[in-house]
C-alpha cells in the first residue's frame, strides 16, 4: 500500500474510532462524570500510546526528543483533553451525531484557517468558495442535528 493509501486509512480508522470514542465517552461521562471521564480516558491512552511505543522504537528515548523540542508542539495533549472533555460533556446532552457533527464543522473551519493562513508551520493553501460553501453547509448541518 502506498504511503498516501495507508494516510487515508488511518484517517478513515481514526473517524471511525472518533464516532465510537463520542458514544463511549457520553455514557462513561453519564455514569462517573465528565471529569473523571476524559482523566480515565486520557490515562488509558497515554499507557496504551506509551506500550506501542516501547514495541515500535524498544525505548522511550523518542519522549525525551519530542519535550527538548519547541513547546508549543507539546500542545497537541492539551488540545487532546479539550477533545475528549468536549465530546463526553456534549455526548451526553445533544447525542453522539449532533456532537460528532460540531466536531466536524469546527475543525473544518479551523482547519481552514490553518491552512489559509500556514499557522503552525503548515504549508498554505488557498481558501476557495468552494471550501467557504463547503464549511458553511456544515454548520447549517450540524445545527439541523439539535432537531430531534
Amino acid at each position: 500500500m502506498s504511503s498516501t493509501g495507508l494516510a487515508a486509512t488511518a484517517a478513515l480508522a481514526a473517524g471511525l474510532a472518533g464516532a465510537m470514542q463520542v458514544a463511549v465517552q457520553g455514557r462513561l461521562g453519564e455514569r462517573v462524570g465528565s471529569l473523571e471521564a476524559v482523566a480515565t480516558a486520557v490515562a488509558i491512552g497515554g499507557l496504551v500510546a506509551l506500550a506501542l511505543l516501547l514495541v515500535a522504537r524498544r525505548s522511550l528515548d523518542g519522549l525525551a526528543d519530542a519535550v527538548a523540542g519547541p513547546k508549543w508542539q507539546l500542545l497537541g495533549g492539551i488540545f487532546g483533553v479539550v477533545i475528549v472533555l468536549g465530546i463526553t460533556y456534549a455526548a451526553a446532552r445533544i447525542g453522539v451525531v449532533a456532537t460528532t457533527a460540531f466536531l466536524i464543522a469546527a475543525q473544518f473551519a479551523l482547519a481552514s484557517l490553518i491552512d489559509r493562513f500556514g499557522w503552525f508551520g503548515v504549508e498554505r493553501v488557498a481558501t476557495t468558495w468552494p471550501r467557504v460553501a463547503g464549511i458553511a453547509l456544515l454548520a447549517v448541518g450540524a445545527a439541523l442535528t439539535l432537531k430531534r
